[in-house]
């Protein structure tokens, strides 16, 4: 079977589906990683619930740094490929590549050197709590260069056409993690129960099976990989030119994180166990998230070789095929947290006292599942025509406002309010992204018609 979809000929709909369905099925795949760590963790405690979600910020902290190498080379070569030009989309690919083994380095080094000060952030009261996320921090964020060679080789298989090979890697992947999680976390005949620990080495395991399967994988690509040459000496205009691009969304990803840390700081004023709610109840939530942002991932491949290929129609007619799918499916998985709170809250977390707390989370989010997915398709479809810079701008101001919408909200109507101050301003990001965008599209339309013009 081919691999890779021609994004630039044919019919859109079935181009643009062949390609978004295994990245949404990858990103669900991911999403059963994270779940699959909550159940098992679930059934320890809460306790340990709020040390994995502690230690699991600086891990979504670090993504920031990867997406600088992985956004910058996927649009780059995306853009090249569109051209015709695969040898200067395999120079990007081979930049993407170093600067992802140096980010790695650089942050495994941090975290372990600094990782009781990094977790002493959040104020957990805990000393077990404590010991046991600083634990799991220094594994997860030690071993990160695997999860970054994933994400970086998958935005480069994507930027290709090819998104079944990165599916076929994460599905491996999670049968090593379903069989690791309850060996490792409860200790099963050699093992010792290693609780937050074990939840960790599966993870990484997992994560490092995953890397051996895209890596084995790429003789069999054709079109980016055969030009990917590590061991040529990669132009430093190259490397400018993917941090240029990479930057924004690196520091924007970074930025979100860390108000996101404040926030649970926030959180945690009402106890380890409201932390305990809000870190299942994002899990939960990442169903809607994370297949939005796996078809934002599509729609940037598609739009970044259409618009190399300066093809502004298609660009137009991609964009608007995906709002239509991503609007049906958010407000699916808004009905789902809505009305489905209970059952689905008490799935993960067991203890009488939490479960009216995660309820409550996933009742207030719930209404934000539309905005957020077209927030994260449109931040994928800017993103591959080089507009990373103003999508940091516009996540940034409005996630920015959660902190004095958290502190207002908060102080009227308790721990709700924090989750009315996720909500609301999710609410305006996906609004914003889509009048923006239509803007883009408009100019896009006029650049078109003076292209077709003149040439």
């Amino acid at each position: 079977m081919k691999q890779n979809i021609d994004l630039l000929h044919g019919k859109i709909l079935p181009s643009l589906t062949a390609l978004a369905v295994p990245i949404m099925a990858t990103s669900l795949v991911q999403m059963a990683y994270n779940l699959t760590d909550m159940a098992w963790i679930g059934r320890v405690g809460s306790d340990a619930v709020a040390a994995v979600g502690a230690a699991g910020m600086y891990t979504w902290l670090s993504s920031g740094l990867v997406t600088i190498a992985k956004m910058g080379g996927q649009i780059k070569a995306a853009h090249s490929i569109g051209e015709g030009d695969r040898e200067t989309a395999g120079s990007y690919g081979a930049g993407a590549i170093r600067l992802t083994l140096l980010l790695a380095a650089a942050f495994a080094l941090f975290v372990n050197c600094f990782a009781e000060t990094l977790i002493g952030f959040f104020g957990l009261s805990s000393p077990k709590i404590v010991a046991d996320a600083v634990l799991y921090v220094r594994i997860a964020c030690g071993l990160i260069v695997f999860s970054y060679l994933n994400q970086t080789l998958t935005g480069l298989y994507t930027a290709a056409g090819n998104s079944r090979t990165p599916f076929a890697a994460n599905c491996i992947g999670m049968g090593a993690n379903i069989v690791l999680d309850p060996v490792l976390i409860f200790g099963v005949g050699p093992f010792p129960r290693m609780e937050a620990a074990g939840a960790a080495i599966a993870t990484v395991t997992a994560q490092a099976i995953v890397t051996i399967v895209l890596v084995t994988s790429c003789g069999k690509d054709e079109v980016l990989f055969p030009h990917v040459k590590l061991k040529q000496k990669v132009p430093p205009a190259i490397y400018r030119t993917i941090i240029r691009v990479g930057l924004p969304a690196g520091v924007q990803n970074m930025i979100y994180c860390m108000i996101s840390m404040v926030l649970t700081r926030f959180v945690a004023a009402w106890g380890d166990q409201a932390v305990a709610a809000q870190r299942v109840g994002s899990q939960i939530e990442s169903i809607s998230w994370m297949t939005a942002e796996g078809f934002g991932t599509a729609i940037n491949a598609f739009v970044g070789q259409n618009y190399g290929g300066k093809q502004y129609d298609r660009v137009k007619r991609g964009y608007m095929t995906a709002a239509v799918i991503v609007c049906l499916w958010g407000t699916f998985t808004s009905s789902v947290l809505i009305f489905g709170s209970r059952p689905v809250f008490s799935l993960f977390i067991r203890e009488a006292e939490v479960i009216p707390v995660g309820m409550s989370y996933l009742r207030v989010l719930g209404f934000s599942q539309m905005f957020m997915c077209m927030e994260m398709m449109t931040t994928g479809a800017l993103s591959g025509l080089g507009k990373t810079f103003q999508c940091s701008v516009i996540t940034v101001l409005l996630t920015s406002a959660r902190i004095p919408l958290a502190v207002i909200l908060g102080g009227a109507l308790g721990l709700e309010g924090i989750w009315w101050a996720f909500s609301l301003s999710t609410i305006a990001k996906g609004i914003l992204f889509f009048l923006y965008y239509l803007r883009v599209l408009g100019k896009l339309t006029a650049e078109n018609a003076a292209w077709q013009l003149f040439s």
